[in-house]
């Protein structure tokens, strides 16, 4: 079962979830925000057990739930009565999601623990009407509830919200952290877990992924060979690429993720002209050349035709089309 232990790094965060158990002070809402895979859910999940666990085991302010007692076994199958973890069939978290999972069901006590704690995971999917309706749960919480979203970017929940919410937002963890993480936990080989961390940048999700992956070394050499070279090559082998690129087993957004660092490394190169600042330094003579080609407008275009790239793979949109435009204004993006 998992525990605060589990959570690497974020001390301090850590230390305030756990002194606010300890002392009782836990508040009826929280806003956990944080890219995706950075460990928003082990966080709740932690949250949850240790709030609902009859018998935490206490030292301190230090507190982790026991691992042993109903509610924990119950949390650690997914059958917890009163841990709500909320589901939506479509993209966008609806007003009637938020209703019937949530609004309706604070009015019933909890069938067995102190709290019924509610999760939504995604909350930046949440409608403006779905967030109006939590809004008013969140500003009327009945004394056992407590709700806890989790964001990608919680720029897009309303202020109403936000000002009604305690804030915790993950930063990006130490790279010798995750690599004893890796290794400790994984078996990970040193060398592995150090190129995994690495390119993680602070992800522990990203980092687990890129280290237990048998396609994470192969995926790397693709995805650069398609950068190196993309500006000379036809439309038919930008499509084989793509082709080739979707038979991989890690997510394309990992792929996105590899082509981002790279252009990272190319706007590096224009600020700083420092090969020591680069991560990928072996490919130092491929990056310079498209720092030459590529002005800071440019660049900035390629980085924005990304993230549309995810938003609208996120969205279901026919993958090989929206890799095509993305690749394509990557072509297209120079200056010479």
């Amino acid at each position: 079962m998992p525990n605060f232990k589990d959570i690497v790094g974020h001390q301090k965060l850590k230390q305030h979830l756990q002194a606010a158990i300890s002392q009782d002070k836990v508040s009826h809402a929280y806003i956990i925000n944080g890219e995706q895979g950075a460990g928003k859910r082990l966080i709740a999940s932690v949250i949850s057990q240790t709030l609902q666990c009859s018998d935490p085991k206490k030292n301190g302010n230090d507190i982790n739930p026991c691992g042993r007692c109903k509610s924990c076994l119950q949390a650690e199958s997914g059958n917890h009565p009163d841990i709500i973890w909320v589901t939506h069939e479509k993209y966008s978290i609806g007003v009637d999601d938020i209703r019937v999972q949530v609004n309706n069901d604070t009015g019933i006590k909890p069938y067995s623990s102190p709290y019924k704690i509610y999760i939504i995971n995604e909350a930046e999917k949440m409608t403006e009407q779905a967030q109006n309706a939590i809004l008013k749960t969140i500003e009327e919480p009945p004394s056992y509830g407590i709700i806890i979203l989790l964001t990608n970017n919680m720029n897009h929940i309303l202020q109403t919200i936000r000002s009604r919410c305690v804030f915790l937002d993950l930063k990006v963890v130490e790279e010798e952290k995750i690599v004893r993480y890796l290794i400790e936990k994984y078996g990970i080989p040193d060398y592995a877990a150090k190129l995994a961390a690495q390119f993680s940048q602070g992800n522990i999700g990203k980092s687990i992924r890129y280290g237990t992956s048998s396609d994470f070394m192969q995926i790397k050499e693709d995805v650069l060979h398609l950068l190196k070279y993309i500006d000379d090559m036809e439309i038919n082998e930008i499509i084989d690429a793509i082709k080739n690129l979707s038979q991989h087993k890690l997510e394309i957004n990992d792929c996105i993720d590899f082509m981002q660092l790279w252009y990272r490394d190319v706007l590096m190169l224009k600020v700083t002209n420092d090969p020591n600042m680069l991560l990928f330094k072996e490919e130092y003579h491929f990056l310079s050349e498209q720092a030459k080609r590529r002005g800071y407008e440019e660049v900035e275009n390629i980085m924005k035709s990304m993230d549309k790239a995810k938003v609208r793979l996120n969205a279901n949109v026919n993958f090989e089309i929206t890799m095509e435009l993305m690749l394509l204004t990557l072509k297209e993006c120079r200056n010479d």
